[in-house]
C-alpha cells in the first residue's frame, strides 16, 4: 500500500541516521526515552541539516534574526486509514495486479452447486489454499464433473470481498490436469450411460436390425455440409428410387446439440424406416455435439433404428455407442442402407424364373397325383342307385307293419263315436248351464251387499279420522321447530365469531413472539458449522472456527428458509458493554 501524505500535502521531513520516527508520523523522541519494544522505522542516512542558531528563553535568537536561515519544518500529522479505505485500496491493488492468473491446485470442500447454481470450493497445495468460485453461467458449460481431490488448472481473476476482507479466485475456465476436459467428460458420460443401460453389455434394449430395403430414410445433418452430398451421391448411385427426408440441423458449435436432438425426435414422428445421424470429419471439438448427453438420449428414445455415421473411421463418439449401427463414414452408411438396384432387379428376375419353374413342376406333380386318385375312386352313381334300392325296400317293410295298426285305430274310433252319440251330452250341458246361471246371480247379490256394508264402515272410519287428524298438531310443532332452529343458528354464529376473534388475538400475540419476527428487525442466529450448535456466548467458539449466520430476509417463514452467511472467527474478545 502506498504511503499517504500529510494533511498539508507534503511528505514528512527527512531525519538523520541517529533519529527515529513513529509509524503514525509523530515527532522524534530521544533514543534514551523510547521503549525498546515500540515499533520503529529507521530512515535512510541523509545529509545532516545545519544546526539552528541558539535562541533565548523568549524565542528570539541570541545573535538576532539571521538572514537566509530557513524556518523550522512543521510537525508531520498522522495518516489514519479507515478499514473501508484500507480494504478498498487492497481491492484495487489486488484486482488490477491479478486480473488474469492461472492457478494449479487440488479441489477441496466442493459440495456441488448451491440453490442458485454457483460452485464454491477451495484450491490447495501442500502449503496454502485459496477460495474459488464458479458462477452458474460458467458452471452450466462445464463438460466434466468436478469432485474433491481432483487436480485442476483454473484460469480467472482475484476478487476481494470488502465486507469480510476475504479474497478469492473467480474462475472463468477450468480443466483437469493430466487429461483434457473433453476426454474426461467423454469418459464420465460414457460410464454414466453404461450404468443406466443405454450402452455397453448391460444395454436395456439390444440394437435393432436395420431394414433391408427402407422405403424412406431420415437424415439429420447440415443442409450445406459435405456429408449430406457424399451420402446422397452414394445412395442414389446405388438405388435412385430411395426416398430421403432431411432434418436440417447445425452439427457443431454452441447450441447445436439441442438442434440435433430435436431433429431426431421430429423424424421419429414421421414415416421414416431408419434415421441416419451424420457429419463429416473434424477435430474433437468439432465432433463434440455428438458426445452430448441430450443427443445420446434422443437417439436411444427414437422409435426407429438409428445409424451413426460421424466423422471418419478412426473417430468415435457417444452417439456411435448408443446408435443401433455405426458406420465408419457417411458413404458407408449409404452403402449399408441402399442395396444396388441392378443387383436387386437381377436377383428378382432370377428368383422369378426359379419360382415359375418350380410352379410348373408342382402343377405337373399335382395333375399326376389327381390321375392316380381318380383311378382309385368308384363311380358315385352306382352307389347312389344301390342306396335308392335299399331305401325302397325299407319303405315297403314299414308299410307292411303300419297298415294293420291303422286299421285297428280306425275301428276303435268308430266304436267311440257310436257311444258318444248314444250318451247325448247336449242335454247335460244345458242343465249345467242353468245351474251356473243361478249361482252367478246369488254371488252377484252377495257381493253388492258386502260392498255396501264396507262402504258404510269406511265412511264412519273416515269421519273419526278427520276428527282425530294430527295436521294442526304438526303445524304447531313445525313452527316450534323453526323457532328453535333460528335460535340455534344465531347461537352458532355468535360462538364462531367469538372463536375467530380469540384466534386472531392469539395469532397476533404468537406472531409478535416469533423468533423470525425478531430476526427480521436486524437480528440474526449464529451457529457452529461443525456441530450445528447455536452460539450464545464468546466461550462457545474458538479462533479459526467456521460459523453460519442466518438472516430472516425477504419474509422468510421458517428457519430453513432464512439466508445464510458463512464466517470465520478471527478473534474472541472479552465482555464489552453492548
Amino acid at each position: 500500500m502506498k504511503k499517504r501524505k500529510g494533511a498539508g500535502g507534503e511528505s514528512p521531513p527527512p531525519v538523520t541516521s541517529g533519529s527515529q520516527w513513529d509509524l503514525f508520523g509523530a515527532t522524534p523522541a530521544p533514543s534514551t526515552a523510547a521503549p525498546p519494544s515500540a515499533p520503529r522505522v529507521v530512515a535512510l542516512p541523509r545529509k545532516a541539516p545545519p544546526s539552528p542558531p541558539p535562541v533565548d528563553a523568549d524565542g528570539t535568537g541570541l545573535l538576532g534574526p539571521l538572514e537566509g536561515v530557513p524556518a523550522a519544518p512543521p510537525k508531520p500529522e498522522r495518516s489514519v486509514l479507515s478499514v473501508a479505505e484500507l480494504t478498498r485500496q487492497l481491492k484495487q491493488t489486488l484486482e488490477s495486479r491479478f486480473a488474469r492468473v492461472l492457478v494449479r491446485g487440488e479441489v477441496t470442500g466442493f459440495r456441488g452447486a448451491n440453490a442458485r447454481g454457483h460452485w464454491y470450493f477451495s484450491l490447495k497445495d501442500s502449503v496454502a489454499s485459496i477460495d474459488a468460485k464458479v458462477w452458474a453461467s460458467m458452471a452450466g458449460r462445464m463438460r466434466f464433473a468436478l469432485r474433491d481431490g481432483m487436480e485442476v488448472l483454473a484460469e480467472g481473476s482475484v476478487d476481494l470481498y470488502e465486507p469480510q476482507g476475504r479474497y478469492s479466485l473467480i474462475v472463468s475456465r477450468l480443466e483437469p490436469v493430466g487429461e483434457g476436459a473433453l476426454a474426461l467428460a467423454f469418459e464420465q458420460l460414457k460410464a454414466r450411460l453404461a450404468a443406466e443401460g443405454l450402452i455397453g453389455d448391460r444395454r436395456v434394449r439390444p440394437p435393432r436390425p436395420l431394414p433391408f430395403l427402407p422405403q424412406r430414410i431420415g437424415v439429420v445433418t447440415s443442409r450445406t455440409g459435405a456429408a449430406l452430398q457424399d451420402f446422397l451421391r452414394v445412395l442414389h448411385s446405388r438405388n435412385p428410387r430411395l426416398s430421403v427426408l432431411l432434418a436440417d440441423a447445425r452439427v457443431q458449435g454452441e447450441g447445436s446439440a439441442p438442434e440435433v436432438a430435436r431433429a431426431i425426435a421430429r423424424l421419429g414422428r414421421t414415416d421414416v424406416d431408419v434415421i441416419v445421424v451424420t457429419r463429416g470429419g473434424g477435430s474433437v471439438e468439432d465432433l463434440w455435439t455428438f458426445n452430448e448427453e441430450e443427443v445420446a438420449r434422443a437417439i436411444f428414445a427414437s422409435p426407429v433404428p438409428v445409424v451413426s455415421a460421424i466423422g471418419h473411421e478412426i473417430d468415435f463418439t457417444i452417439s456411435d455407442f448408443v446408435a443401433d449401427w455405426r458406420a465408419a463414414t457417411p458413404s458407408a452408411a449409404a452403402e449399408r442402407l441402399a442395396p444396388v438396384l441392378a443387383d436387386l432387379e437381377l436377383s428378382l428376375a432370377t428368383q422369378a424364373g426359379r419360382l415359375r419353374r418350380a410352379m410348373e413342376r408342382r402343377v405337373l406333380e399335382l395333375r399326376e397325383r389327381q390321375g392316380q386318385l381318380a383311378s382309385r375312386l368308384d363311380d358315385p352313381r352306382r352307389a347312389l342307385n344301390h342306396q335308392r334300392l335299399h331305401l325302397s325296400e325299407q319303405v315297403e317293410a314299414m308299410m307292411r307293419v303300419l297298415r294293420p295298426a291303422v286299421r285297428e285305430r280306425r275301428e276303435s274310433l268308430r266304436a267311440l263315436t257310436e257311444r258318444l252319440q248314444r250318451s247325448r251330452p247336449q242335454a247335460r250341458l244345458s242343465e249345467q248351464r242353468a245351474h251356473l246361471l243361478k249361482l252367478a246371480m246369488r254371488l252377484s247379490e252377495a257381493a253388492r251387499a258386502g260392498v255396501a256394508t264396507r262402504q258404510a264402515t269406511l265412511a264412519t272410519a273416515r269421519l273419526g279420522l278427520e276428527r282425530a287428524s294430527p295436521t294442526a298438531l304438526i303445524s304447531r310443532e313445525h313452527a316450534r321447530l323453526a323457532a328453535h332452529q333460528a335460535r340455534l343458528r344465531a347461537l352458532q354464529q355468535g360462538t364462531l365469531a367469538e372463536a375467530q376473534r380469540r384466534f386472531q388475538r392469539l395469532e397476533g400475540r404468537l406472531d409478535a413472539m416469533s423468533p423470525l419476527k425478531v430476526m427480521s428487525r436486524g437480528y440474526s442466529v449464529v451457529f457452529r458449522q461443525r456441530d450445528g450448535g447455536v452460539v450464545r456466548s464468546a466461550a462457545d467458539v474458538e479462533v479459526g472456527e467456521r460459523l453460519g449466520i442466518k438472516l430472516a430476509a425477504n419474509g422468510a417463514k421458517t428457519l430453513g428458509g432464512c439466508e445464510e452467511v458463512e464466517a470465520t472467527v478471527t478473534s474472541v474478545k472479552g465482555p464489552v458493554d453492548c
